[in-house]
């Protein structure tokens, strides 16, 4: 699996590679980026009043894990372990997890820009859901692991208690473009920069919208710098993603000045190079919003 990372996201490229893998009847993808590695089902220790949705803990090459059942956490029955059921090992939001599934059948290599906006029909699915792929007659859920992990463990949030700290402050004149796919992202972020001061919020669900934007501001003959202060961004996004998104304002005459903060799970020590490649002002882990706010505070005051 280590081996597919070097060839991703690279500098902007909007693509991305996918695992597909099963979940009762549906298949699902999750980004390469975040996967370990995939094994073999091992034996997990139970730990007393745990979340429902995680089944215990294991422990791999001197670390302890915790494993979550995806078909739980989806509210669905969980089927009878088979040979075919694998154990993801991920790394997100400076985190290791370790998520059940029934199979992992195989790697795609698309753009996001395949990427479907979901519809809020998805068997109930939808708030899970960051996107759908149609790829060869199937449908690929792009499963949102973030929303699954802040539901177990909402210490691992964006929090408003995380900048009240920083005191009543002023920051109604600035205007922030913000590019986030997550809805329940979306909403914690609206509430936590609006605690820090920051009121003048426009949001898009990928990097195509806030582009258009942009574009449209520049179009419309306005000066950007009298306009939108700074862009916030993620990575993961349907139809452009943050690296791509931020590849293109730093390309376009107008917009190259804009200061752009990636903020994603995807920040670590692997990636940084990726943001930098694309001339990211700033990169910041998920759900460091107390570090997000000073960088933006660093780039617009």
């Amino acid at each position: 699996m280590n081996q597919q990372k070097g060839i991703l996201l690279e500098s902007g490229t909007n693509e991305l590679e996918l695992v597909e893998f099963g979940v009762g009847t549906n298949k699902f993808g999750i980004n390469v980026i975040k996967v370990k590695e995939i094994i073999q089902p091992v034996d997990v220790t139970l730990v007393p009043h745990s979340h429902p949705h995680v089944e215990g803990i294991i422990e791999l090459r001197g670390e302890i894990l915790p494993v979550v059942n995806v078909a739980r956490a989806l509210n669905s029955e969980p089927m009878p372990q088979t040979r075919a059921s694998k154990f993801i090992v991920t790394e997100f939001n400076k985190q290791k997890m370790v998520f059940h599934v029934d199979s992992v059948t195989q790697i795609h290599r698309i753009s996001w820009n395949e990427i479907e906006k979901p519809s809020h029909m998805y068997q109930g699915l939808e708030s899970h859901i960051t996107g759908v792929i149609k790829l060869n007659g199937d449908m690929i859920l792009l499963l949102d692991f973030e929303k699954i992990v802040v539901d177990i463990s909402p210490e691992y949030g964006v929090s408003v208690e995380k900048v009240k700290k920083l005191g009543e402050r002023e920051r109604s004149e600035k205007k922030l473009v913000v590019a986030e796919d997550s809805p329940l992202l979306r909403k914690l972020l609206q509430e936590t920069l609006n605690e820090a001061g920051f009121i003048n919020l426009e949001f898009f669900e990928n990097g195509q919208d806030a582009l258009n934007f942009l574009l449209s501001l520049i179009q419309e003959g306005k000066a950007i710098e009298d306009e939108i202060q700074l862009v916030i961004t993620d990575i993961e996004m349907a139809q452009m993603d943050g690296h791509h998104l931020t590849k293109r304002i730093k390309e376009t005459a107008n917009l190259e000045k804009l200061p752009v903060v990636i903020f994603s799970s995807l920040i670590t020590n692997d990636l940084l190079h990726k943001g930098q490649m694309v001339g990211a002002n700033a990169q910041v882990s998920k759900p460091e919003i107390g570090e997000l706010v000073a960088k933006i505070d660093q780039y617009i005051l």
